[in-house]
């Protein structure tokens, strides 16, 4: 028999609260588990990402009950965000439990605080399953498994009242502000940490995306783009600034490397729609080309670029390699295209491994690679050494992460201006219809090579800084799947799983795929596995990405307009809703 809606509200209210209060507790007896969980009065650890998660279901529990004051939490929908945060929380409760158990040699070695919290956060769950659907009026008898796959969806935009431009901005510092803690708190994290907050902040996000405050968000980062690019890369570029390990800033740099890169490709696949599974070559390309040019002792030519001449130089050599190999294998399509490209990336691998001297010319060292590539210096600031700025101290990681950041803002502006410029619209008329594009007088392969060009180039900038940042380069690091990115297969993934077409959305994927293997090292063996098994679940549940454009929403979420309310559903002459009432 369901629980009324009243006592639902009550159970989550109580659930949540227990569970928040018993982070105050003991949760284990000895600090052999990480965090020092045994301290009663103050939480740490995994402790603090529970009481977080609970405090939250708590806020939007009490926004659902109609709390003067708390309204703007829920704009969107109010049971769903409550259920998806009550399942954060006890996810993440169950895991710490099971974690201290497994560690220290069973559930024997849990102290009443993990118990409480546990109990609480399983009370706060059933509660909010019972809540009444936020389905259409027309399913009100729907199951758990009906609400919670409909609590993923996402939700109609919330209709916003005006505010004034400035509150406007200020919300929108605010939010790459609160960007910055979470990414520098997720970075800092040990390994069972970093679970317990993943869990955590992925239900959170999906939550706050239910509630309708990150549609909202998007809509005013529309409005104000220039201010959102500044605010974005003001926010970047204090990361290193929150950072006393040089460990963290060196994920740093090397997840901006990754994510440049995916957007380098995204201009290939979001865009013109070429399926290429070898773009991990051009990245060596521009690497190699930095490392045989900068200088390095292993390198055959006598010659040291300065640091602009080398960039040019990589990017100049992976623009005719991405022209080489274009010109005569785009006029293929589909699978045909994809095989050639994947072959074109074992090629490139294959030759710097065989340019040894012994097999071919002596120009790469085969599978030595080129070591002792040495740091850059630009202007009389030698990003190999540390240096004091304002009290901070930036190790030679945050010098490089500085650099790249730089890189990335290039590559952003480029994306953002050829995409929507003349031939960005052929690109998209090129990846929806190839043939009624060329009908309408668009030159289909010349557009093509243009964005394989385009995408190589960028690649290559990345490939420079990537070179100096390793020290050496080996043809093992340009596989085409690896647990360790950037290979072919995990940028192709991060633009999917970020969303094509869109600039944030391979920044994002990008981020995650290159952190989360990073952060869980002892899961190696596994790591592809759960990679696989994450995507499945992203393709079943949100297909169009992580961040969507319009297009793809309207495309993968056009039966969807069947099942929201008439006032809601998208007006008429939209794709969607067009094809929705067909």
């Amino acid at each position: 028999m369901p629980l009324p809606a009243t006592t639902a509200r009550i159970a989550v209210l109580a659930g949540s609260a227990t569970a928040l209060l018993g982070t105050f507790l003991a949760w284990t007896w000895t600090t052999a588990f990480p965090g020092d969980l045994t301290v009663t009065g103050y939480p740490g650890g995994l402790q603090v990402v529970t009481l977080t998660g609970a405090a939250l279901t708590l806020l939007f529990a009490l926004s659902g009950m109609g709390i003067r004051g708390l309204g703007w939490l829920t704009p969107g929908g109010t049971n769903s965000p409550v259920l998806l945060l009550s399942l954060g929380v006890l996810g993440t409760t169950g895991y710490s439990m099971g974690a201290i158990a497994e560690h220290l040699g069973g559930i024997v070695n849990l102290e009443p605080g993990a118990w409480v919290s546990g109990i609480g956060a399983l009370i706060a769950t059933i509660g909010a399953l019972a809540l009444p659907s936020d389905l259409p009026a027309d399913e009100p008898h729907a199951g758990p498994w009906q609400r919670l796959r409909h609590s993923l969806k996402a939700p109609p935009p919330p209709r916003a009242k005006t505010l004034p431009d400035w509150v406007e901005i200020l919300i929108i510092a605010a939010a790459f502000g609160i960007g910055l803690y979470v990414f520098a708190y997720g970075i800092e994290a040990y390994s069972e940490l970093f679970i317990g907050f993943l869990i955590t902040t992925v239900l959170g996000a999906t939550a706050l995306n239910r509630a309708g405050l990150i549609p909202r968000l998007n809509t005013l980062t529309t409005k104000h783009r220039n201010v959102t690019f500044t605010a974005a890369i003001v926010a970047a570029a204090m990361f290193p600034f929150t950072q006393s390990d040089a460990s963290y800033a060196l994920i740093g740099v090397n997840i901006l490397i990754f994510a440049t890169v995916a957007l380098g490709l995204n201009v290939v696949v979001g865009l013109a729609g070429l399926l290429d599974l070898g773009y991990v070559a051009f990245l060596g390309v521009g690497a190699y080309t930095a490392a045989l040019v900068s200088g390095s002792p292993a390198s055959t030519f006598d010659v040291h670029f300065p640091f602009w001449a080398a960039v040019l130089a990589g990017a100049a050599a992976s623009l005719v390699f991405g022209v080489i190999i274009g010109a005569p294998t785009l006029r293929l399509r589909g699978d045909y295209l994809a095989i050639v490209t994947l072959g074109f990336g074992e090629i490139f691998r294959i030759t710097m491994n065989n340019l040894n001297g012994s097999a071919g010319p002596d120009l790469t060292n085969g599978a030595q690679g080129i070591p002792n590539i040495p740091d850059l210096e630009i202007l009389g600031w030698n990003l190999g050494v540390e240096h004091e700025i304002l009290g901070f101290t930036l190790s030679r990681p945050a010098n490089y992460y500085l650099l790249m950041l730089f890189f990335t803002a290039v590559v952003v502006l480029v994306f953002r201006r050829s995409g929507e410029s003349r031939i960005g619209r052929a690109w998209v008329a090129i990846r929806e219809d190839e043939t009624a594009a060329t009908a309408m007088g668009i030159n289909g392969f010349r557009v093509k090579l243009i964005a394989f060009a385009l995408g190589a180039t960028l690649a290559g900038f990345a490939g420079t800084v990537q070179a100096h940042v390793s020290y050496s380069i080996t043809p093992e690091q340009y596989l085409f799947a690896n647990t360790v990115p950037p290979n072919s297969a995990f940028l192709l993934a991060a633009v999917i799983l970020g969303g094509m077409g869109t600039i944030s959305g391979p920044l994002i994927g990008a981020a995650l795929l290159y952190l989360i293997p990073a952060k869980l090292q002892f899961l190696e063996d596994y790591q592809l596995l759960l990679f696989g098994l994450a995507l499945i679940l992203l393709m079943r549940f949100r297909p169009e990405g992580l961040v969507a454009n319009k297009r793809a929403q309207l495309e993968y979420h056009e039966t969807d307009q069947l099942d929201v309310p008439e006032q809601e559903k998208l007006p008429e002459g939209t794709v969607g809703a067009s094809k929705a009432g067909a």
